[in-house]
């Protein structure tokens, strides 16, 4: 039996912690209230630190997020705000960083509209983050819509 290659393993580990980083994201967003802010990926973060043994102080925290890099933050982050709609096929990007809040198809020929991004926008509850529908955009394939903070 051959042992496996080095650098297969490491890309299997690789993998396999990117995997479990994702669902573990996935798995606990929606539990740092209020959804949708920085004060929630703040939350998760700090979560996070405490659970891998940090220290709950400022320079803890600023260690932890060395740690992780800019890579794996950002993975993390686009995760945390991004949320698959399979029943309709669409996407919803809205990390509040951004200007604006975008729905996607998540496969070609899924028809998007504004109707249908409205629904997107209630059933993830961020109507209360998005200005009025009358400022949304409909682009090629992607609905555009302006966050309230940024609308103002």
């Amino acid at each position: 039996m051959n042992s496996m290659d080095s650098a297969d393993a490491t890309g299997l580990q690789a993998t396999l912690f990117d995997f479990s980083i994702a669902e573990l994201v996935r798995q606990h967003r929606e539990s740092f209230q209020p959804l949708w802010t920085a004060e929630s990926w703040v939350k998760l973060l700090i979560w996070l630190s405490l659970n891998c043994g940090s220290s709950g102080d400022e320079a803890g925290m600023a260690r932890f997020v060395e740690a992780l890099g800019p890579s794996l933050t950002t993975r993390m982050r686009r995760v945390f705000f991004e949320r698959e709609l399979e029943a309709l096929d669409l996407q919803v990007m809205a990390d509040p960083a951004e200007q604006q809040v975008l729905v996607l198809p998540m496969g070609p020929g899924v028809p998007l509209d504004l109707e249908r991004a409205a629904t997107v926008i209630e059933q993830v509850q961020l109507q209360g983050h998005v200005a009025d529908r009358s400022r949304w955009q409909q682009l090629d394939a992607v609905v555009a819509i302006p966050r309230l903070e940024a609308a103002t």
